[in-house]
């Protein structure tokens, strides 16, 4: 699993914008949430709503994160919040070297995509509601544009990547979870006599 932050930019009527991304490295599967800040609770937010009950409800557990060492993501292990939300759900939390290049592109690839999908609905649309509700309204929008574009990618779009083999997101996901291994049938076994 990949994490990154994107800064999407300054979008007049919305303010700052980022984008945070979780990324499955086998399946390519993605999950993206689009917010005001960069703060580590954000992050965690993603995590625990968006990409932890998915693999639940799949039967899979997360092993490994990586990302950046962004301050969202790193600091003291027994204060940070992040890094308490790793521990407390048993995930080893992974980093990237300082200048290492980019050992997250699968996740900056994939964060360059969901921003573009989102651009369509960055213009101001009319109103006359108070300033506050309009923000809301596109972030909102926003949300929903990227919503629409993630469901398309994961279930509905082939990939022809490394190992994808031209099956989708999901469909790889499931592939790649382990079968649980079949034990011998107890009707083969005799009774001790």
């Amino acid at each position: 699993m990949a994490v990154d932050t994107f800064f999407v930019g300054v979008l007049k009527g919305v303010g700052k914008v980022y984008l945070q991304t979780a990324i499955d490295c086998h399946s390519r599967h993605t999950w993206a949430r689009l917010y005001a800040n960069k703060l580590p609770l954000i992050a965690v937010q993603t995590l625990n709503d968006d990409v932890l009950p998915t693999f639940e409800a799949e039967g899979a557990t997360v092993e490994a994160v990586l990302n950046d060492n962004g301050r969202e993501f790193c600091g003291r292990e027994d204060q940070h919040p992040y890094e308490l939300f790793l521990q407390l759900e048993r995930i080893e939390h992974k980093r990237t070297k300082s200048n290492a290049g980019n050992p997250t592109a699968l996740s900056s690839d994939c964060t360059a995509r969901c921003s573009t999908s989102t651009s369509a609905s960055k213009a101001a649309a009319p109103g006359s509601t108070p300033s506050k509700t309009r923000r809301a309204a596109r972030s909102s929008k926003m949300q929903v544009v990227l919503d629409q574009y993630l469901i398309i990618y994961n279930t509905k779009r082939p990939h022809q990547g490394r190992g994808m083999k031209g099956t989708t997101p999901l469909q790889a996901f499931r592939d790649g979870i382990p079968k649980p291994q079949n034990e011998a049938p107890e009707a083969n076994l005799k009774p001790a006599a």
